[in-house]
């Protein structure tokens, strides 16, 4: 009987080992398979040059704002925010351009560093739920970018919008980002501090990482990312208007998730979701565009995506939540 318990829990063990490692190549399976198909319904429009450059140039303030995000989320928790600290980064980023680039883009950091740190400390130190912290600051700051676009947009100076079509210029800033990201989250003990606070708060604590302090600082760095990518946001659009920024972050939490990163966070969260998951979410757009489809059956079709691969991908054994 006990051979029999232990065979049968063997197999148990070898189907979720399985199962955990078809999980993990999911993301590029979906990848191949998003392109393959819409390159098919498209008569191979899709991957045209053109539209490669299209599709390309159009995920530059996505990708890395999705590499703070992903910091977030690996905690366990999410921030909803990040359109709104985009667009109110990016109208800085703007004013201050017709002074000093230099100050332009250190202001765009500084205000996404600030936002984040807000969001922290009434997370942290008011044990408020992240998502319910910074909802709030989204509406706060949607209400403040509303306000100082009244009169006019706020626009950028010329010399940076100058820079919208060095292509390669722009991609070299945004590969620089993921491979910094990468290496720190990677060759630090950062990254598997931020994937233990996920998995368990308190397990985190005992292992002796100083959580509240870990988080904080993770905050005010995704902000300031956010506040680097309202930089290059500026450098595409040129100017803010009131919707500056809007539904980013749901376009990052679709990304993510499609990029197999766990809703929860915890010890499954890759970096790798950062860019497969961008790239998956940009090809998906671009071909839903294409074939014509209106805004509504875009985002029925998005969210449908959405369920079905937080469905694949929450670590539901675990009982982990989002904090």
């Amino acid at each position: 009987m006990a051979s029999t318990n232990t065979k049968a829990a063997a197999e148990t063990q070898e189907k979720k080992f399985d199962w955990h490692q078809i999980k993990s190549f999911l993301p590029i399976i979906s990848f191949v398979a998003i392109v393959a198909i819409f390159a098919i319904l498209t008569g191979g429009a899709l991957v045209t040059p053109r539209n490669i450059t299209l599709i390309i140039s159009g995920g530059f303030t996505l990708m890395i704002a999705t590499v703070g995000v992903y910091m977030i989320m690996s905690m366990g928790c999410l921030d909803f925010s990040q359109g709104s600290m985009m667009g109110l980064s990016c109208a800085v980023v703007c004013f201050l351009s017709q002074y000093n680039p230099i100050l332009a883009i250190l202001g765009g950091m500084a205000t996404g560093a600030l936002i984040g740190l807000i969001n922290a400390l009434f997370h942290v130190k008011g044990q408020v739920q992240s998502f319910v912290v910074t909802m709030c600051m989204m509406f706060l700051l949607r209400g403040v970018i509303a306000y100082i676009t009244t009169a006019s947009p706020v626009y950028a100076a010329t010399y940076l919008t100058a820079l919208a079509t060095n292509t390669p210029l722009l991609i070299g800033i945004v590969v620089a980002v993921l491979v910094v990201a990468y290496l720190v989250l990677h060759f630090t003990a950062l990254g598997s501090n931020l994937k233990a606070i996920g998995a368990s708060e308190s397990g985190a604590r005992f292992a002796g990482i100083n959580v509240q302090r870990t988080k904080i600082i993770i905050y005010v760095v995704a902000g300031a990312i956010t506040g680097f990518a309202a930089l290059i946001n500026a450098i595409r659009i040129g100017s803010v208007t009131s919707q500056a920024g809007n539904m980013l972050e749901t376009q990052i939490l679709i990304a993510l998730v499609l990029g197999g990163m766990p809703i929860n966070g915890g010890a499954r969260s890759r970096f790798s979701s950062v860019v497969t998951g961008v790239l998956s979410y940009l090809v998906l757009q671009r071909g839903l565009v294409m074939l014509g489809f209106t805004t509504e059956i875009q985002q029925l079709i998005l969210g449908i995506v959405f369920v079905i691969m937080v469905a694949v991908f929450s670590e539901r054994a675990a009982n982990q939540v989002i904090k």
